[in-house]
């Protein structure tokens, strides 16, 4: 029979879960981590890590977050890929439902990561997986030797940017400001890049399409002059919004949608600890959310002793 009761169940397969997971089951206690696709989050989706200590040349992102599964499943984590629907959180047994079972916990670790902001163009959503991306190494070789636009400013437009001008013929990289906030480390080799060409002080108004992507409508925010770039894709990288819709109305969010926990991690509801990139923090990267997993799960162990 399947186990549905556990002393702490981690609510999403990133990094940071999966260490809060390690830690709990070093602490012999019984652990289940809840994921809806596949281990890692974002990191999972990320070519090269070069970032994370210990990997001089980096590290494949995917291949990270598998290891980072296997290391916690070593210990006797338990996965199950499932999609959490609902969540009962107030009560001392802690309810989580899934649509194919319903488990209990004494702890919960909020572990759900964030996902790409979107740029909120009316046909944008229709147009994914048609010329419409929000993932540069996931989908950039459907675009080998065509054009495509980097829509942002941040490190994640910027790699974006290098990672596909290695695969593109041509890479337009439009900014609302006239320079990027991305850090050092990436503005060097994007720097370095020919084929990459910036679009500064504009913003995307509309998304063209004849089935798929043929270009983008820009303007420019200081003009208003409107221009046409032709192109086949359009990669999104504007930033992230919390996965927070499963504990509205329980857990408390801030003005940003971000669960209100500290480096602590303990939520506004005791037994419930919120970690990763879905709290807020002023840093957020696989480093950070490591560190959050393993300090969710000292405290879920603190928590459950008491």
């Amino acid at each position: 029979m399947e186990q549905k009761r556990f002393d702490v169940i981690v609510i999403g397969g990133g990094p940071c879960g999966y260490t809060a997971a390690l830690y709990c089951a070093r602490a012999a206690l019984d652990c289940l981590v809840l994921e809806q696709l596949s281990p890692g989050g974002q990191m999972g989706t990320t070519d090269i890590i070069d970032n994370y200590p210990g990997f001089p040349q980096g590290v494949n992102g995917f291949d990270l977050a598998m290891q980072m599964q296997q290391g916690a499943e070593r210990f006797g984590v338990a996965t199950r890929l499932e999609a959490v629907e609902r969540v009962e959180l107030e009560n001392p047994v802690k309810r989580v439902h899934t649509a194919q079972n319903a488990y209990e916990a004494g702890a919960v670790i909020l572990a759900m990561g964030a996902s790409p902001r979107e740029l909120g163009l009316p046909n944008e959503r229709s147009l994914r997986g048609k010329g419409v991306s929000y993932c540069a190494t996931c989908d950039g070789m459907f675009y080998r030797d065509k054009t495509v636009v980097v829509v942002g400013g941040g490190d994640t437009a910027a790699a974006d940017a290098v990672f596909l001008s290695k695969i593109c013929k041509k890479v337009y990289l439009v900014h609302r400001r006239d320079a990027l906030r991305a850090s050092k480390a990436y503005l060097s080799p994007l720097q370095r890049c020919e084929n990459v060409e910036f679009v500064w002080n504009t913003t995307v108004e509309e998304i063209l399409a004849q089935e798929k992507v043929t270009a983008v409508a820009v303007k420019n925010v200081k003009s208003g002059t409107y221009t046409m770039i032709d192109c086949d894709g359009v990669f999104v990288a504007v930033g992230n919004v919390p996965n927070t819709k499963l504990v509205q109305g329980q857990v408390a969010l801030n003005a940003g949608g971000y669960i209100a926990a500290g480096e602590s991690t303990k939520t506004n509801i005791p037994g419930v600890f919120a970690a990763g990139d879905v709290r807020e923090k002023p840093l957020r990267q696989v480093v950070t959310a490591v560190s959050d997993g393993a300090v969710a799960a000292k405290f879920a162990e603190e928590y459950l002793s008491e």
